[in-house]
């Protein structure tokens, strides 16, 4: 393998034993009503999943869902409570109310399908009614179904939706997975015996892209989410290619590349498969870890041009190269694994704090840098589809476990309970069929 310089030895030394440098995107509160039903942004209203005959698998995983998304109190129904839906359902509004609940979610049986009724608990009044055709338990699709469904009563109570019809990839001792949003359906993707970092959603979730080591180099692999074998990009067979990112309409890919002069951000057409081109160049620094802005205007990344590793900000085309999240000389060491938020607000990313990684949010306005984290050492840090919660790798109950994080609430809950977990990244809201198992 190729012999590096002293800083970018070290660098991606440190990277390829886990300190992780990935990328990805928000970080907007709610903007209110939409559907005729009162909800204040920061207020977490109490919400009921009506207990009824039948679904109790779909109100399970509702339920969860509602809960994680964090913009409820989910109230668990009394065990003695009777059904109080039937075909002409009168909503029993004083029980519900004595609860507390201000809004509550009925189920129940239409032939095939599936009605569900949001109620106005407080004014005693149905805001919406929606008959769907879920897909039948065993089959494949139908979590993902319950999922998308749960983000649709997010959407309307809040006026925007959840993030809980969306996966994650991760990587354990250098074999890809996949989780869902609610941390059911662990799956390994990549075969056995091949060695995986970097992986990457495309943004309409239909591809992923990794880098694969294999004979003394790191190509980068692109892979659909449902059938179709991996392919090789163009131009990343014979070097050290890591870090990859998709650009916002998924046509482009930037990745690092390290070569003996120090580690250089490139970008290819994977629409394509082509067209590999340059767009910075390290004169003896290291540059990788590329995030686009969702206006594919402007790419975050990583670089070492002042002495440790910082996060700069270019234009697409490798312009205006400027440092975007300040720092703090004796305060603050290297800072790693920047990802744009969904809304293009902000960057998050982790930084060394006293030796330890800390998740971090920088306003691309402002260039405030806010601290999300403090407990235990955390890293690689990804947006859920809703810019409201970040996933990141924590060591804060012994071993590397990914965390999930409310930017708003500040609620934190553990997702895996597997060890050694490293370099998280989450989708966007899938829409298509459930992702297969290798």
């Amino acid at each position: 393998m190729t012999t590096f310089r002293a800083t970018g030895s070290a660098l991606l030394l440190a990277w390829l034993a886990g300190t992780g440098l990935a990328a990805q995107d928000s970080l907007r509160p709610p903007e209110g009503v939409r559907v005729g039903i009162e909800y204040r942004p920061g207020h977490r209203p109490a919400l009921v999943v009506l207990p009824g005959p039948g679904n109790d698998s779909v109100r399970r995983i509702l339920s969860r869902d509602l809960d994680y998304s964090d913009r409820f109190e989910v109230i668990t129904p009394p065990a003695d409570t009777t059904a109080p839906l039937n075909p002409a359902p009168p909503l029993n509004v004083a029980l519900w109310r004595s609860l507390g609940a201000t809004f509550a979610v009925g189920l129940r049986p239409d032939g095939n399908g599936l009605v569900v009724q949001v109620w106005d608990v407080v004014a005693g009044l149905s805001k919406r009614e929606e008959r769907i055709v879920l897909p039948a338990p065993a089959d494949a699709g139908f979590r993902l179904a319950v999922h998308r469904l749960a983000d649709e009563i997010v959407r309307w109570i809040t006026g925007t939706p959840g993030a809980a019809a969306s996966q994650l990839l991760f990587v354990v001792d250098r074999t890809l997975h996949r989780i869902d949003s609610d941390g059911a359906g662990l799956t390994r993707v990549s075969p056995p015996g091949e060695q995986v970092l970097s992986p990457v959603w495309s943004p309409d979730g239909s591809r992923i892209a990794y880098t694969r080591f294999g004979q003394g180099a790191g190509s980068i692999v692109l892979q659909a989410t449902v059938g179709g074998p991996p392919a090789t990009l163009t131009g990343t067979g014979s070097a050290l290619n890591i870090t990859p990112a998709f650009s916002p309409d998924g046509r482009l890919l930037a990745f690092a590349r390290a070569g003996e002069e120090g580690t250089d951000i490139f970008v290819a057409d994977v629409a394509q498969n082509c067209c590999v081109q340059r767009l910075t160049v390290g004169r003896y620094a290291d540059n990788l870890s590329p995030t686009f802005a969702p206006d594919g205007r402007h790419v975050g990344f990583v670089s070492t041009r002042a002495g440790l590793p910082q996060i700069y900000v270019m234009a697409a085309d490798g312009t205006d190269q400027e440092l975007l999240a300040p720092f703090d000389y004796g305060a603050t060491g290297s800072s790693n694994a920047p990802e744009w938020s969904p809304d293009g607000a902000s960057v998050v990313f982790h930084r060394e704090v006293n030796r330890s990684p800390q998740v971090f949010v920088v306003d691309a306005a402002s260039r405030k840098v806010r601290q999300l984290t403090s407990a235990g050492g955390n890293e690689d840090p990804t947006w859920a589809p809703d810019g409201r919660h970040l996933a990141f790798v924590s060591d804060r109950s012994g071993q590397r476990q990914l965390w999930v994080i409310d930017t708003m609430t500040g609620r934190i809950r553990q997702l895996t309970f597997l060890g050694r977990v490293r370099l998280p990244a989450w989708s966007r809201r899938l829409s298509g069929a459930a992702t297969e198992s290798n």
